[in-house]
């Protein structure tokens, strides 16, 4: 009833409605879990809202549904993920070095990230990812569209907050790539209700492990919180933003996340087109 609701959030009355019990069960039940760091707890006015703790979204979506969630992909999947991408980075990179660079892909969302949800498909994308980035890094590709990496700690908040706000306003004049020194297992409910307040979308974003490659491939590397974990490369343009970690916020407080994050991208991306007008 929470996840699939507008927002993923619904308050008590709602609740004790759906359910059919009184409102006074509903809520002790409901704080039990957010005592217990299941669920997070809002309070506008009178109304009292509970939506689900982006830490414990896999685990909650993960308990209710009929069929259990692999936390592994298995081997054959694995293998046509990497034929797949043999065919796309064809003349680039050989079958071995894709196939490696998708068991390595594979587990590091499953050990650094904790995903298990649509693992598969996740899978593909952090590795055919990593290997554009790679080719850029080795000079494999001719492109000279900038790379923009931005980096925090669990790469679901401020570093997807950056990203969906870049891509709106750059489109194709920038690529983007997010990244976390920690990553979590889902990205905040609250970042994704900030961005669609202001009409951006973020798209099938997910959290993901920083890597070397992609630091590699980038022109500017933009830090949030987690400066140190990232490798200092040469010819790169390295900015530490100061920002609060929206985690514990409430929305007004991701709001106000979002906006300083929305004149910094700004401000950067009138460096960038001006570099390139030079």
């Amino acid at each position: 009833l929470i996840v699939e609701a507008p927002g993923g959030r619904r308050p008590v009355t709602e609740l004790a409605g759906e359910l059919g019990l009184s409102q006074p069960t509903v809520s002790h039940h409901l704080k039990v879990m957010a005592d217990e760091g299941i669920l997070e707890r809002a309070q506008t006015g009178r109304q009292v809202w509970y939506s689900v703790a982006p830490a414990r979204m896999n685990d909650v979506v993960d308990s209710v549904r009929s069929d259990p969630v692999a936390t592994t992909v298995a081997p054959a999947v694995l293998s046509r993920i990497s034929t797949d991408l043999a065919t796309r980075f064809a003349g680039t990179f050989s079958l071995e070095t894709i196939t490696g660079y998708v068991r390595e892909s594979h587990t590091l969302l499953v050990n650094r990230a904790g995903i298990a949800r649509y693992l598969p498909s996740l899978t593909a994308r952090f590795a055919a990812d990593r290997l554009r980035a790679l080719a850029l890094a080795d000079g494999l590709t001719l492109d000279t569209t900038p790379n923009v990496l931005f980096v925090c700690v669990q790469n679901a908040g401020r570093s997807q907050l950056a990203s969906a706000i870049l891509r709106s306003l750059a489109g194709d004049r920038v690529r983007v790539l997010t990244s976390g020194s920690e990553p979590a297992g889902s990205i905040n409910l609250k970042i994704v209700d900030a961005l669609d307040e202001v009409g951006i979308s973020l798209g099938g974003e997910f959290p993901k492990p920083l890597t070397d490659e992609v630091v590699r491939a980038s022109d500017y590397v933009i830090t949030m919180g987690c400066g140190d974990a990232c490798p200092i490369y040469p010819g790169r343009r390295y900015l530490d933003w100061d920002l609060p970690d929206p985690a514990g916020l409430s929305l007004d407080g991701v709001r106000d996340v979002r906006d300083d994050i929305d004149r910094r991208v700004r401000a950067l991306l009138s460096e960038i087109d001006s570099m390139n007008a030079a």
